[in-house]
């Protein structure tokens, strides 16, 4: 099948753009509005950086079920850690860490992608079943795939140079205020 018509090619650079829009989301909160992210918000970061790689491997490698196990194994350990997080904040009058979007905050959504995650992944497995695709080794290649990947990349950079100057070699703040190598 042609890499122009492969559904789950395009579907994987589609969820690798969506990773890329909630990391994007979290930074703009960090950067633009001063709010550092919490131990436990850094660990969901992680978790949506490796659902980015399962995606990643798909479009660049050729889709294989190891990737698809990448993506769902890191859904279920970013869910597990925004459940956590939701439970620390489930007693009466806590207003719960950080803003709010939408009414919900951020670890919630969290919870909620890493659902959406695993409902997105078993969507793309039927839609390549009905279509008839097979995994195999065709990957994306060309522009739009070359421009997702360069803005996941750029992501997993800043994230990475934001968690250092955050915490420097050391253990995070659990309610970060400044960033301890820019003292």
């Amino acid at each position: 099948m042609s890499q122009q018509r492969s559904v789950g090619a395009i579907l994987n650079m589609l969820g690798l753009l969506g990773i890329s829009l909630i990391l994007t989301v979290a930074f703009f909160y960090q950067l633009a509005l001063g709010e550092l992210p919490c131990p436990l918000c850094l660990l969901q970061r992680a978790g949506f950086i490796a659902i980015g790689m399962g995606f990643l491997f798909n479009m660049r490698l050729g889709e294989r079920p190891s990737h698809y196990a990448i993506v769902l194994l890191a859904c279920l350990v970013t869910g597990f850690i925004s459940m956590r997080q939701v439970s620390l904040h489930l007693a009466p009058g806590d207003p719960g860490y950080g803003s709010a979007l939408l009414g919900l905050h951020f670890y919630t959504w969290a919870l909620i992608a890493a659902i959406g995650i695993v409902c997105y992944v078993a969507l793309i497995l039927v839609l390549k079943d009905v279509v008839g695709e097979r995994d195999g080794v065709v990957s994306l290649r060309g522009p739009a795939s070359s421009a997702v990947f360069a803005i996941f990349a750029l992501l997993v950079a800043a994230n990475l140079l934001s968690t250092v100057l955050e915490c420097g070699a050391g253990q995070c703040d659990d309610n970060p205020v400044r960033y301890l190598l820019l003292k």
